[in-house]
């Protein structure tokens, strides 16, 4: 059968079910800012910001991801509690320092 078919009307309704909705923008501008200026990153330096689920029943739950990438340094991943709507300056640069 075809993706448009039964079966990828099917798929479409449980991906809508399990993907995340992007991260807020003005949230994740925050958080970029903030992790720029706390990690002294260069211009050419990449932050993204996601939110993830956590499974592991030690975890939070919902927990906000931020990574880093910048020319010739290795990928850093950060974490920190809860969505990126609650994330504060302190919260933020407690992660970016605990990892």
């Amino acid at each position: 059968m075809t993706a448009g078919g039964a079966n990828g009307d099917a798929l479409a309704r449980l991906l809508s079910r399990v993907r995340r909705p992007r991260v807020d923008p003005d949230s994740a501008a925050r958080i970029k800012r903030w992790t720029r200026e706390a990690l002294a990153l260069p211009e050419e330096a990449g932050v993204t910001v996601s939110e993830v689920d956590c499974a592991d029943p030690a975890c939070p739950g919902l927990e906000t991801v931020i990574v880093v990438t910048a020319p010739g340094r290795r990928t850093r991943a950060f974490k920190a509690r809860g969505s990126a709507l609650v994330q504060t300056r302190p919260l933020v640069e407690a992660a970016l320092k605990a990892s």
